[in-house]
């Protein structure tokens, strides 16, 4: 049994000297019942031998018992079966319906909601041109802005037929941990283009490559990344993330970033409780927004200096325990998007719309609308195009720099519990906004003297009443807020995409409410009322009505 690995040397020793002692004790207490009996058959006859048959030599290191009493066989069998079973918990071969102990560290989770929306427009908008979708100009071929070669309007973005849709988000993912504070995840989730604001799929769209008729959808990498955790959750905590991952910063509304936004990069997040009512936070991270294509311009020997963008983005704060209802959680932010504004290019004459200026990667690659827009290109007449009046290929970028100063807060109020009332709030503004550049530059967002009317601030409060979290059957939460954002406070593409269409330069009313059905199910609604602040005359309301399911 210890060349099995089922005994130790010491206890396999023990065992047989313990053994040894009580097989002693049963041969005296034999010879003497034998000698008191006079028993005669135990003598042997005369002139026999008294050497019996030779037994076996032992073995230097073997050890023989004769006799094993039936107490230490039953301890031997009692510490057997001890230690086989502990070998089978840890192999996990004694339970053969439980799962191994690596597969215990995979998390999966997914979830699938339904959505009707309404998009509804109220009369008076702009009907004449002024609604001019940019993002649809610069993720094509750049557009003619010539009357003479090019008699069509600009592409514009609806603002008069109302719109009926059933929306499809399915999301699908894995975690894993690694140990050693070590986690590894990542998700799919559905979505009718690769718009970093939404991951809805429109029933029967046609479009992006689809075809409606019960097509299939796209599925897209939605997250991929790398966690390193150490310290206490509760008291003192680091975090280090790396790939594409949630949104790191603290943020109680969607004026800045979209609740649904993935990061791609590196951040840092930290929590330290300093006493029983304070525990400051922090947030540093750098983030590549766009990197320009490495063959850029892939149609010409010579290629162009890249125009990578990035967000370099910190954030301070601290949540206080003011008592034993009121907790505050606020936090002061500063992002700073670098190389994210357009530059007007060198001179150049296009003999086509595939021609290519060196400032081209400047503009945005995906945007909803809102902010002010500036042509790209400086197109100059050559000997094809003598007046300078035909063939003005144009792309357009954003007509001012974002470096975003952000306060957001949160108040909670407890008094009530389980329910809640907690107050939300955010506030920002781009220091980098540059009204003389704008003045100089914009394409859009000017009023009827054709001077800009744009800005560069927004805040946001809301009010919420109900169940922080859904847990049980019945819980449920209402909120009612306003938002005010105007034109280039932030970067249109990474904000709210519902209230009033996504973007920016908008105003309005958002009511809303959820309630669980059941333990993985939860119904909700929302009601968005939106008007614009400056430029041409827009208006949009949305309905929203959501069926939930989580697993």
């Amino acid at each position: 049994m210890v060349k099995r690995g089922l005994l130790l040397p010491q206890d396999a020793e023990a065992l047989v000297s313990q053994a040894e002692t009580d097989a002693a004790a049963a041969r005296e207490k034999q010879v003497v019942a034998q000698a008191s009996a006079g028993n005669a058959a135990a003598r042997p006859p005369a002139g026999a031998s008294t050497v019996g048959p030779s037994a076996p030599a032992a073995a230097e290191d073997e050890v023989r018992v004769t006799y094993v009493p039936e107490a230490v066989k039953a301890e031997m069998r009692d510490q057997i079966k001890q230690e086989v079973m502990e070998q089978a918990r840890q192999e996990n071969w004694a339970a053969p319906r439980t799962l191994p102990e690596w597969a215990s560290r995979f998390r999966f989770s997914g979830d699938v909601r339904v959505r009707y929306e309404g998009d509804f427009f109220p009369a008076g908008n702009d009907a004449k041109g002024g609604l001019v979708d940019f993002n649809s100009i610069n993720k094509g071929n750049p557009f003619d802005v010539s009357a003479i070669s090019n008699p069509n309007f600009f592409p514009t973005y609806n603002g008069d037929q109302n719109r009926n849709r059933i929306r499809l988000r399915a999301r699908f993912g894995v975690e894993a941990d690694l140990t050693n504070g070590f986690t590894a995840g990542g998700r799919v989730a559905t979505g009718e283009s690769n718009s970093p604001v939404s991951q809805n799929q429109s029933f029967g769209y046609a479009g992006s490559g689809q075809g409606g008729d019960f097509s299939n959808y796209s599925i897209w990498l939605d997250r991929g990344f790398i966690k390193y955790e150490t310290g206490d959750a509760i008291d003192r905590k680091m975090a280090v993330s790396v790939g594409r991952f949630d949104n790191p910063f603290f943020s109680p509304s969607q004026l800045v970033w979209y609740k649904e936004l993935a990061f791609d990069g590196l951040a840092v997040q930290g929590r330290y409780r300093a006493t029983e009512t304070l525990a400051p936070f922090g947030t540093v991270g750098g983030f590549p927004v766009y990197n320009t294509d490495l063959n850029f311009a892939s149609n010409q020997p010579q290629k162009f200096k890249s125009e990578d963008k990035w967000l370099v983005g910190a954030q301070g704060g601290t949540e206080w325990k003011i008592n034993k209802d009121f907790t505050l959680k606020a936090s002061a932010a500063f992002y700073d998007f670098e190389n994210i504004e357009g530059r007007v290019s060198s001179p150049h004459a296009p003999a086509s719309s595939s021609d290519v200026f060196d400032t081209d990667g400047t503009r945005p690659s995906f945007a909803q609308k809102g902010n002010t827009y500036m042509a790209l290109r400086n197109i100059q007449p050559d000997a094809y195009n003598s007046s300078g009046t035909t063939n003005l290929y144009q792309y357009y970028g954003l007509a001012t720099g974002f470096r975003d100063a952000v306060i957001s807060a949160r108040l909670d109020y407890s008094g009530f519990d389980p329910l809640h009332m907690w107050m939300t709030g955010e506030f920002v503004k781009n220091v980098a906004f540059n009204r003389g550049r704008l003045n100089s530059y914009a394409q859009n967002n000017l009023d009827s003297n054709g001077h800009y009317a744009g800005g560069d601030s927004g805040w946001t409060t809301a009010l919420n009443v109900g169940r922080v979290s859904l847990e049980k059957r019945w819980d449920w939460n209402v909120s009612v807020g306003y938002k005010y954002v105007e034109s280039d406070a932030v970067v249109d593409g990474f904000t709210d995409p519902d209230f009033g269409g996504g973007g920016t330069n908008l105003q309005g009313y958002t009511v809303g409410g959820n309630v669980l059905i059941s333990p993985h199910i939860s119904a909700g609604f929302n009601w968005m009322s939106a008007d614009s602040i400056g430029g041409p005359t827009f208006r949009e309301d949305v309905l929203q009505l959501d069926l939930n399911a989580k697993f």
